[in-house]
């Protein structure tokens, strides 16, 4: 809700253009962007790094185990609170947004589990949609060559669908003078 709030508001105050909406993330700012897709179909692009969208399926494999026993409680005593924050993945039908995803092959923390998950979610659904996975990389992507490569394919997944082309290519001119 928050984040579609200062959507709605940047979009009435004339600062972000409706027809050219993105939203990305990493870590807690992928989940976000996997929430934020599957509510809302206004984006054109989105880019989820190290994202999670079914949390039951991350039960004892990450390191949060006591966040969630603590603010979900236990799966087998409480599963409709896992599967109420799994909405993005259990509703991926929902979602229309191309989505690239990416992550470590090594990440711990949020393991590209999610990433895989949504991935596999969105193409089954026919969204647009990329896995990108770092070899031997943790939750933050250190290599620099794969920083490099990560902050590219930002740029060049944001502007295959948000960058416009000419309606009309100007025809060359004809013969001389």
């Amino acid at each position: 809700m928050d984040i579609l709030g200062a959507v709605e508001y940047l979009v009435e105050k004339g600062i972000a253009n409706p027809e050219r909406l993105s939203v990305g993330g990493w870590s807690y700012g992928g989940i976000l962007t996997n929430a934020t897709i599957a509510t809302d179909t206004r984006f054109k692009a989105a880019a989820s790094g190290t994202g999670v969208s079914m949390q039951l399926s991350f039960y004892g494999v990450d390191q949060h185990v006591l966040q969630d026993e603590n603010e979900l409680g236990l799966p087998w005593k409480g599963i409709d609170n896992f599967l109420k924050i799994g909405f993005p993945f259990l509703h991926a039908d929902r979602i229309k947004t191309p989505t690239l995803f990416l992550g470590g092959d090594k990440d711990f923390n949020v393991p590209l589990l999610g990433s895989e998950q949504m991935y596999q979610a969105l193409q089954n659904v026919g969204t647009p949609t990329q896995l990108i996975i770092y070899p031997g990389e943790n939750h933050g992507i250190a290599r620099p060559s794969f920083q490099r490569d990560r902050m590219q394919r930002y740029l060049d997944w944001y502007a295959k669908y948000l960058l416009k082309t000419p309606a009309v290519t100007p025809a060359a001119p004809s013969g001389g003078r």
